[in-house]
């Protein structure tokens, strides 16, 4: 069994989120002390044109466990969460989002997963335990779509693949580099790339809810042709590279 991880980097992208991106750093940051958990948030502000970096950068001289990473062009979620994974300093990684959406007490079950063991912790909200609280209709529909055809299509019990609320030790995201998907596609990328290269991981219930500031940033019709490109590019890793890619010290576990 691999060493408890030692500091827990949470990882927040934030593009135009001067309405709630504090709010959450604040909230984060008081939960994990609460539980004498060692961490360190880092957010990226992906291009506002807004006040969130000039809000993060304050918020930042007087809570020592925040840093500020303002990230040039070109923009995108996926380009904002690499280049804050290059930057981060903790041997285990959580990616949540900026608008309130996820909760702290997530975060605290994650570390503990991730201290017995395991590789990779991946939240669910459609599983026994699981909440999503004001979800709009047609992107619900067509989130539990997405996620069954990824589900069939691998093999996996796992069925909220495309949440972005989920945490890694260090050496799974070195392992599932290079990461190339720039949008929210990379949110996609990462878990199903730790599932085909072997690295362990385990499935615990998780609450969402929807954001009541700001604009969500995700387009639909933007992201559908991307979403499928990198379902199939990890596909064909799996079927097709003959495991070229995939760890040598462990065999997957689902």
């Amino acid at each position: 069994m691999p060493a408890p991880p030692q500091l827990f980097s949470i990882l927040i992208p934030a593009r135009n989120e001067e309405g709630c991106v504090c709010a959450t750093v604040r909230d984060v940051a008081a939960k994990l002390a609460a539980h004498a958990i060692p961490h360190e948030i880092v957010v990226i502000d992906d291009g506002s044109t807004d006040r969130t970096s000039a809000l993060l950068h304050e918020l930042a001289s007087e809570l020592a466990v925040l840093r500020v990473l303002d990230k040039p062009a070109p923009h995108g979620i996926g380009r904002a969460l690499v280049h804050g994974l290059d930057h981060t300093r903790g041997d285990a990684v959580a990616i949540m989002m900026a608008d309130e959406s996820d909760s702290p007490d997530d975060l605290v079950r994650y570390w503990d997963l991730l201290c017995e063991g395991h590789e990779c912790v991946f939240g669910s909200r459609f599983i026994a335990g699981g909440s999503v609280h004001d979800y709009p209709l047609p992107k619900l529909v067509l989130n539990r779509v997405i996620n069954t055809f990824i589900r069939l299509i691998f093999g996996i019990r796992f069925n909220d693949t495309t949440n972005a609320f989920k945490a890694y030790r260090r050496e799974v995201i070195e392992g599932c580099r290079p990461l190339i998907a720039p949008h929210f596609n990379l949110l996609v990328e990462l878990p199903l790339k730790a599932i085909v290269r072997g690295y362990t991981w385990t499935v615990t219930p998780i609450s969402w809810k929807n954001r009541t500031t700001g604009i969500a940033k995700l387009k639909i019709r933007e992201m559908g042709s991307r979403y499928l490109f990198i379902i199939l590019y990890v596909w064909l890793e799996k079927f097709f590279s003959r495991g070229d890619y995939r760890r040598r010290d462990c065999s997957a576990a689902d």
